[in-house]
C-alpha cells in the first residue's frame, strides 16, 4: 500500500502547498497522520481564502517540469534484489555514517527525501519517527538522506526531534547511485525563489538537484529486499509496509 497524500491535495493548489511548507507543516509534528490531515485540511481551507500570487505562467512552468521528469525518469530507484551501494555521509552534526557499518548492526530503512522545506517529506519523516519503536523490534534503524546541507539538517533534527540519522548528500553521488537524482530546470528554480523557496539556501550555491522520494529496506547482507520510488512526490512507503518488509527478512 502506498502512503499517499492525494486526499490532502485534492482541496488545495500547489502554490498553497508551497507556502504551507514554510509555516504550517511543522506545527503538527507530534500528531498522527490522520489528525495531521484533518488539521491540514482546515489550514488549507483558510489559506485558500487568501489571494495567491501564482500566475498561469508559473503553473505552466511547474507542469512542464513535472512532465519532463516523468518522461526522463519513468521508473526510478534501484530494484529489489540489487546490492545497495555503500556510502559514507556526514550526519546533521558532522559525524560520518557508513552504510556497511550500520548494516552490521541490523537492517536499514533507507529513506531519501527532498529537504526540510518539503511538507510531504516532513509528514513522512514524522510517521517514521512514530513507527521507529516498531521497526526496532526487528533490529532495524531508519537512515534519512537529503541534498540539504548538514546545517539545515541540524536545524531540522533539533526542531523536530528526529531520533534517527539524517544525512547530507551534498555531492548528489548517493542519490545518483540509487537512481533517484534529477535536476530542477532554471525557470522552475526562479519561480520557486519568487515564491519564497530558495533551494540554494538549503542545498548550496549552484545546486539544483533533488531525489525523487524513495525508500529501500536493506537486509544485513546489503541487499535491497523491498523498495518504493516514484516521481509523484506525494507517494511514500507507508510505515505498515515497511513493517511487513522487515518481518520477511
Amino acid at each position: 500500500m502506498r502512503f499517499s497524500f492525494k486526499n490532502i491535495t485534492s482541496i488545495v493548489s500547489l502554490p498553497i502547498l508551497l507556502s504551507l511548507s514554510f509555516a504550517s507543516v511543522n506545527s503538527f509534528a507530534a500528531e498522527t497522520i490522520e489528525s495531521y490531515a484533518e488539521k491540514t485540511k482546515k489550514s488549507m481551507e483558510k489559506m485558500q481564502k487568501k489571494r495567491t500570487t501564482w500566475t498561469a505562467e508559473d503553473k505552466a512552468i511547474m507542469k512542464a517540469a513535472s512532465d519532463k521528469l516523468a518522461n526522463d525518469l519513468p521508473n526510478p530507484g534501484l530494484k529489489a534484489g540489487n546490492k545497495a551501494p555503500n556510502f559514507a555521509l556526514k550526519n546533521a552534526f558532522g559525524k560520518t555514517i557508513e552504510l556497511s557499518k550500520e548494516l552490521a548492526k541490523g537492517p536499514v530503512v533507507l529513506v531519501f527525501y527532498r529537504g526540510a522545506w518539503c511538507p510531504y517529506c516532513n509528514i513522512h519523516l514524522h510517521a517514521l519517527k512514530k513507527s521507529l519503536p516498531d521497526f526496532e523490534k526487528y533490529g532495524a534503524q531508519v537512515i534519512a538522506i537529503s541534498p540539504q546541507s548538514p546545517d539545515k539538517s541540524a536545524e531540522q533534527v533539533k526542531k523536530d526531534g528526529f531520533p534517527f540519522e539524517v544525512l547530507s548528500d551534498s555531492t548528489s553521488k548517493v542519490m545518483k547511485d540509487y537512481k533517484l537524482y534529477f535536476e530542477l530546470p532554471s525557470d522552475l528554480m526562479r519561480v520557486y525563489q519568487e515564491h519564497g523557496l530558495d533551494l540554494e539556501e538549503f542545498n548550496g550555491k549552484g545546486s539544483n538537484g533533488l531525489p525523487t522520494p524513495g525508500a529501500f529496506i536493506i537486509d544485513t547482507n546489503g541487499v535491497i529486499r523491498t523498495m518504493q520510488a516514484e516521481v509523484d512526490y506525494k507517494s511514500r512507503m507507508a510505515p505498515e509496509d515497511i513493517l511487513k518488509a522487515l518481518a520477511k527478512l
